[in-house]
């Protein structure tokens, strides 16, 4: 399998979905962080991640 751009979100959601079940004080912290990362590959400031 071959990741690009296009499923790094859903690596993201998953990763940050576990770390809540583990840790549920860092929802806070963790939905920011997601959304400030697709929200920057949304607008391609992240270039290196589209292959």
């Amino acid at each position: 399998m071959v990741i690009t751009a296009g499923h790094l979100p859903h690596i993201v959601a998953l990763i940050a979905g576990v770390l809540i079940l583990i840790m549920p004080r860092l929802l806070n912290y963790i939905v920011a962080i997601y959304l400030i990362f697709v929200g920057l590959v949304g607008m391609g400031l992240l270039r290196w991640l589209h292959l």
